[in-house]
Parts: structure tokens; sequence; C-alpha cells
């Protein structure tokens, strides 16, 4: 889906305040669990600046400004000031409301009130989260922050203790937001060779028999479509789940029946929006099975990788093990989930529906224009690209314009000179940055003279 996307009245909210308040605990525990991911770089992490948010039966963007500038303890105070500046600007621009982290045991320092005169300025909706009140002596802290003039919390990241007092008018103030999902559900795509347990899998997650199941290869003769839904309430997000049949190589393909079959399946995998691929944990991935997963990276889809039937290997080889040999083979969906199940046993299939949901989030996620930006520059001030015939790429403004898969426009100086090693480098700088693990990430360049034409 492309179409040029906007800031406003998007559901944003953003953690700010000095280093060492706690924002980064704070962040991963509204965050709440990851899903676990295997990458094919190393240089991929999986800690990252922003994570959708399932707060109750709401969803909205959380954003860590902890990562938008790396302040070095040893600059001098202006240096620090100037950074902290910079994270809370680049966050405000694109937030719909914040949360202001403090260190209650410390008590209220000057940049402390640096912050808050932003903050104030920018006229964002903010509560205060007086972190480190591991316990109800601490709470008397709260006095001392009521001069920032905003509503304070005593909240304990490491205890998990006052997140639900604080999020209460955080997601007050959020936005309306309309579920696209009630009228066009995701579709998520069932695929595989024949045989791996696509539909046992299907019937362990749906807790139904809605699907036949049988160990002869090939009973799966058509696409079967079943409706669920993760979450409750209004942001509940609608699913449509596809069970086809198995894909083979054409050359085994050996009744018109089949040939349907596989047409189908791959018109699955182009009309999905995520695809979840499962593959036979004992045999390993296949030569067939990097087939399929480049008809999933050819049609840009949404990505989930299904080790079936682990509770067969396992004893065998072990996950650290068997993950790593996995992307090896297929890099190109090294940015995708792997996860390990049994259809059979119900081994992980709860955490399945988690990656679902989660890859379903990243795939339609909307990055804030501010903070791309910021990624951007600083992987182009990281490493600057080579010279090609004496002339240098510049790159001047990057703004997003679809969704599903993930379309940056990028505003450059010639898009001639981009080379596909420095494209891929861009790719795993807002990896890095955002995580979109799972999501297809497609640049656009375009020609613009200067910065500012």
């Amino acid at each position: 889906m492309e179409t040029e996307t906007t800031n406003q009245d998007k559901r944003i909210v953003a953690i700010v305040g000095r280093p060492n308040v706690g924002k980064s605990a704070t962040f991963n525990r509204l965050a709440g669990r990851r899903i676990a991911i295997v990458h094919a770089e190393s240089g991929v992490t999986r800690d990252r600046l922003m994570r959708e948010v399932l707060w109750g039966e709401e969803r909205f963007e959380l954003v860590d400004t902890g990562g938008v500038c790396n302040i070095d303890g040893s600059s001098t105070p202006d240096v620090i000031e100037a950074g902290i500046r910079r994270q809370v600007d680049v966050a405000l621009g694109d937030a719909t409301m914040a949360i202001f982290v403090v260190d209650i045991q410390s008590g209220v320092h000057p940049m402390d009130l640096e912050v808050a005169g932003i903050l104030r300025a920018s006229g964002c909706p903010t509560v205060v989260a007086a972190n480190k009140a591991d316990g109800p002596s601490h709470d008397v802290g709260v006095a001392d922050f009521q001069q920032l003039g905003f509503p304070v919390f005593p909240v304990s990241a490491l205890q998990n203790r006052g997140f639900d007092a604080l999020m209460v008018p955080v997601v007050k103030a959020l936005p309306e937001a309309e579920n696209l999902t009630v009228a066009d559900p995701v579709r998520v795509a069932i695929v595989g060779r024949p045989n791996v347990g696509k539909s046992s899998y299907v019937n362990r997650l749906l807790r139904n028999d809605r699907v036949i199941v049988s160990n002869i290869p090939g009973t799966t003769r058509d696409s079967v479509d079943v409706p669920f839904v993760v979450g409750k309430g209004a942001q509940a997000r609608h699913y449509v789940l596809v069970d086809t049949a198995g894909m083979r190589r054409s050359g085994k393909v050996d009744s018109t029946v089949e040939r349907f079959s596989l047409m189908r399946a791959e018109k699955s995998i182009e009309d999905a929006n995520v695809v979840v691929h499962v593959m036979d944990a004992e045999q390993g991935p296949t030569a067939y099975d990097k087939k399929i997963a480049s008809l999933i990276s050819k049609h840009e889809r949404g990505c989930i990788v299904l080790v079936n039937k682990w509770d067969l290997a396992e004893g065998q080889v072990t996950q650290t093990q068997y993950g790593p040999a996995l992307v090896k083979t297929m890099p190109f969906m090294g940015h995708c989930p792997v996860l390990f199940a049994s259809a059979q046993s119900g081994y992980n299939i709860r955490r399945t529906i988690e990656a679902i949901d989660y890859v379903a989030g990243q795939v339609a996620v909307e990055l804030p224009t501010g903070i791309l930006n910021r990624t951007i520059q600083d992987a182009y001030e990281q490493v600057r690209p080579p010279s090609i015939k004496g002339k240098r790429l510049k790159l001047f403004y990057a703004t997003q314009v679809g969704t599903d898969p993930i379309r940056l426009r990028i505003f450059v100086n010639d898009p001639k000179i981009i080379r596909p090693a420095y494209r891929v480098y861009l790719i795993k700088s807002l990896r890095k940055r955002f995580g979109l693990e799972g999501a297809p990430v497609v640049l656009q360049f375009r020609a613009r003279k200067s910065q500012y034409a």
C-alpha cells in the first residue's frame, strides 16, 4: 500500500529524559516481552528504538529517545546539554504524548529543569515517570518534582511498580484511531513444502479441526481461509489465516489439480500481508525451501520462519545451532523472526501467535519523520558513500510513502550513483534503529538539487 504518510493524529508516545535515569528500562517494561529473533547479520541488534505496544486494549508506538544521540560521559556540559536538546526536539516533532523519565532517588537535576522547559514550550502533553521508586519509602520524593509542572507518578522499571497509574493519562491523551483491520483483515498465508505440518499447525493454532490433516502429502488441495482476532476491544487486530496447498517443484506437479493448487499457493503469498514459512526441523532447509523464501522476498511480504516438528529434532541439535545455519542458507531472509515449534505437542504455538501479531505491526508501521531523518543522517555521517567518477552521493531528506512493504523515499543529489552495497547499509542502519523484524524495506531514491529545493 503506497500512500504519503503524515504525523498528524499518530498514536506515538515518546520517552524523554537526561542520561542514566532509566529511559531504556522504562521502554522495555512498557514494551513487554520481545520476540526472540535470529539474525543473519551479527550487527543487527535486538534492542531498538521503537516498538508497538498493546496496553490493555490500546495499541500505540513507543519511542525511546535514548538511541537518538549517544552522549559521551566525558563530554563538556555544553555538548551534553546540546545532545539532550536534540533528543527531545526530534522526539517531540512526532509524538502525541511524552513520558518524561527522572530519577526519584537523585532528586531534581538541572538537566531535568532544561528538559521540562523544552516540553512546556512544545505543548506536548506530558507525564513524569519518577523512576527508581523501588518501594513506598521512595514515593515521598514525588513532591520534589512537582516544580516541573507536569503530573508525577512514582514508578520502578526494575520492580514493575506504578505503571498502571502512569499509563492512565497517557492512553487517555492518544487520538482516536481507526482500526483498518476490521474491514480489511490482515491476511496470513501458511506456506511450505508438502507434509511439513502446515495444516496441523493451523489446527493447533485455532484449537479446532477446521482443516483436514493427513500424513499423505498433498491432502490440502486448495487454500482455506480462517478468521481469527488478536487482542480485545476496538484496537483488536483482525486476521484471516490462509492454509495453502504444499508447494513442490513444477517438475513434480503430476496433475492439473496440483498445478492449480501450486498457482493458488503462489497467489496466496502475493496477496498476504504476513507469510508463515513452515519448514521441517528434521529435514532442515532444502533447496525448495529456499525457492519458497525467494518467492516471499520477491513479492516483498512480511515473513516469519517457523521450524515445525521441533520435538523430533530436539536432542540432535540446539536452537542456537540450527537458527544461524538456517539464516546462513537464506541470508536474504535474515531479518525475519525464526521460531521453533511443534504442532504435535503444542510447543511454542502461542509464541507464534505473538510473532504473527508482532510482524503484522512491523509491516504496517509508520516511522516518525524526525527520527527517520536523524537515523539516515547518522548513518551517512558514520559511513560516507564512495566517490563515483568524482561525484559523491549526498542525502537530503527522507519520508515514508507507504507500508506493506515499508517504502521510504530518499531525496539525493544523484540517484544514479547509488551503489547496491550502500543501499543495503542504509537498510541495516534502519533495522538497527527501528527493528522492523520480518518487514521488507524498500528504498526509493529521487533527485533533488539541494536540501532546500
